[in-house]
């Protein structure tokens, strides 16, 4: 998609969830990006009149950037689907299963790809069957350290490594305050990295392999959205081989969940090579922070040809 072919280019920003400032971040980026290619572009905030204003508008495309539940739990984008308006990105069905972590984790481990043990649990379940046997249970069953996140949601929000029985229960509290049922998960020692799949009309490829080195540690809401508290390598500091696997299992589990478009594959990597699944991102972070856009200018690409080629591509596939 170039210049002389414009699109008239509806973006979802904003909406009612925790990552509300991201999602004006990333939509924001996107629209500009886009502009700067030629197309004509509305940045929309969400609300009651939603299905009517889109209707009214007739764009030729729709791009969600809202992140959390408002937009990647399916809901919306099933949806959209029903206004006979093309969006880019995955559809509903999909994008739930991926929203879920707990679900996204047990089809990856169906399908022999590498994911931590985890448990889920609901505040109901937890409350139910007495919290302090409950959290015994989790550090026997899965033991230390461990990781405790929402089971939906994204942005790090809520997530806490857990290195002492002592800091479980804040832990969860924490996770709870971003959704019903955490997911306590074991953690793996190693290399965090992140791979971007994108789909602009090839089939789903993988962008070179961002890695993640939070300067305290954690890669935290703040460490993601504030410049200068993470350092990222791109391509990441892999062996070849290893690289490979990498990119592999990344593009596998984009397939094997169903996604289209763009999708962001969260992996560790232990000491041994292996790449370990953590999570998928239907609709990842754009902002100027994020991780999509430095794979896409690292592979040697403009973040307006890529988001022109993906929206043309997205035209075709409705």
């Amino acid at each position: 998609m170039s210049e002389s072919n414009p699109l008239n280019i509806t973006i979802l920003a904003g909406g009612i969830s925790h990552e509300r400032d991201v999602s004006l971040r990333s939509g924001r980026r996107v629209a500009d990006a886009l502009t700067d290619s030629g197309h004509s572009v509305t940045v929309l905030d969400p609300g009651a009149n939603l299905l009517t204003t889109l209707t009214a508008q007739a764009p030729d495309l729709i791009w969600p950037t809202l992140h959390g539940a408002t937009g990647e739990d399916g809901a919306l984008l099933s949806l959209l689907e029903t206004t006979g308006i093309p969006f880019l990105g995955s559809r509903g069905p999909a994008a739930a299963l991926a929203w879920n972590k707990g679900t996204a984790k047990e089809l990856v481990s169906r399908a022999a790809l590498a994911t931590p043990p985890a448990i889920v649990l609901s505040t109901e379940t937890f409350r139910d069957l007495g919290a302090t046997d409950v959290l015994e249970h989790l550090i026997s069953a899965i033991g230390l350290p461990l990781v405790v996140k929402p089971a939906q949601g994204g942005s790090s929000q809520g997530v806490t490594i857990v290195r002492t029985p002592g800091e479980l229960p804040r832990a969860m509290v924490d996770a709870y305050t971003y959704a019903n049922t955490a997911l306590v998960e074991a953690y793996i020692e190693g290399i965090e990295v992140t791979v971007a799949v994108i789909d602009a009309g090839n089939g789903p490829t993988a962008l070179p392999i961002v890695e993640i080195v939070p300067v305290d540690g954690v890669y935290s809401f703040e460490a993601r959205y504030n410049a200068g508290e993470t350092d990222f390598y791109t391509p990441a500091r892999l062996a070849q081989d290893v690289s490979g696997a990498v990119s592999a299992s990344a593009v596998a589990i984009h397939t094997l969940l169903g996604l289209r478009h763009l999708s962001r594959v969260d992996l560790i990597i232990d000491a041994a090579g292996t790449p370990w699944f953590l999570e998928a991102n239907v609709l990842p972070g754009l902002t100027e922070t994020s991780l999509v856009p430095q794979a896409i200018e690292a592979a040697g690409q403009t973040l307006g040809a890529t988001y022109s080629a993906l929206a043309a591509h997205a035209l075709r596939t409705q």
